[in-house]
């Protein structure tokens, strides 16, 4: 069935327990977040960039995830991810997207909560939540992002931000990267409480790919509700087909044969990812 996805954080909020957002690109990667969370029971939130927009027929690919999630058994949203244009997230709203991500974290924290309070009346008179973003998630290795400066989230700011804007759910910068990292995580647990203690609505980590698992379920614990997860199943994906073409027998295998395949390798990371979420 497909949500609204406040309605799928609220109750991750309630029971303690958070919900992926896989960035999808195609056919294969939305059948495969699908799947795995049929298959563990658990909610799941399909997730379209913004910057997918020059290959992605985005009216097409909402109405293909809406008759995906219509047969799926467990709830799914559809969720426009760092969304910078207004024009984008009008026209998402308008093709049946559930939630948007407004990401002006570019902009000082004034221009930012008035551009923010901008979308979300846009949006909630459509009845779809919006997400934004304090701070600046930093970019990491293999990641198609634009570069972020790294700035965590002031707790203060993250209050007084929620408050103006009236936004749904809270992207909070703690030190994760999008991509994988260049170095050691340094991700800030301490900061994830003091905001958590400030802001009572869901709150989002972006940047769950080569974060340690023992990381990504303390922040759980501690009050994520929504992870987003983007390189680990690219790299799943486009390493699957490498190592499939490096084999003389495969190179002349049939399309449909390499892309199911494929898809089986982006099922088992996703499978990794929705079990450390559930919290059980």
């Amino acid at each position: 069935m497909l949500v609204n996805t406040k309605e799928i954080l609220l109750k991750a909020k309630e029971e303690q327990y958070a919900v992926a957002a896989f960035n999808v690109f195609n056919l294969e990667t939305v059948q495969a977040a699908i799947r795995v969370a049929e298959q563990q029971q658990h909610p799941v939130i399909i997730a379209l960039g913004e910057r997918y927009f020059g290959t992605v027929d985005v009216e097409g690919f909402a109405s293909l995830v809406r008759e995906l999630a219509m047969k799926a058994s467990i709830p799914v949203a559809l969720h426009l991810d760092h969304a910078y244009e207004k024009e984008s997230i009008v026209r998402a709203i308008r093709a049946g997207f559930t939630s948007v991500m407004y990401d002006g974290s570019k902009y000082e924290i004034e221009e930012n909560t008035r551009r923010t309070k901008e979308i979300v009346e846009i949006a909630h008179m459509a009845g779809v939540s919006v997400e934004a973003e304090i701070g600046s998630v930093a970019l990491g290795a293999f990641s198609d992002e634009e570069e972020g400066a790294g700035t965590l989230t002031d707790p203060i700011e993250a209050k007084k931000f929620v408050e103006e804007t009236g936004v749904d759910f809270l992207a909070a910068a703690i030190g994760t990267v999008h991509g994988m990292y260049k170095g050691e995580p340094n991700i800030r647990l301490d900061l994830l409480d003091e905001i958590r203690n400030l802001v009572d609505i869901p709150l989002v980590l972006h940047g769950a790919s080569g974060t340690p698992d023992e990381i990504l379920r303390e922040a759980v614990v501690r009050g994520i509700c929504k992870v987003n997860v983007n390189t680990e199943v690219s790299l799943a994906a486009t390493r699957h087909l490498a190592e499939s073409f490096a084999q003389e027998e495969r190179k002349n295998a049939h399309l449909s044969t390499i892309m199911a395949d494929m898809q089986q390798a982006m099922e088992s990371v996703m499978t990794k990812f929705v079990r450390l979420f559930m919290n059980k």
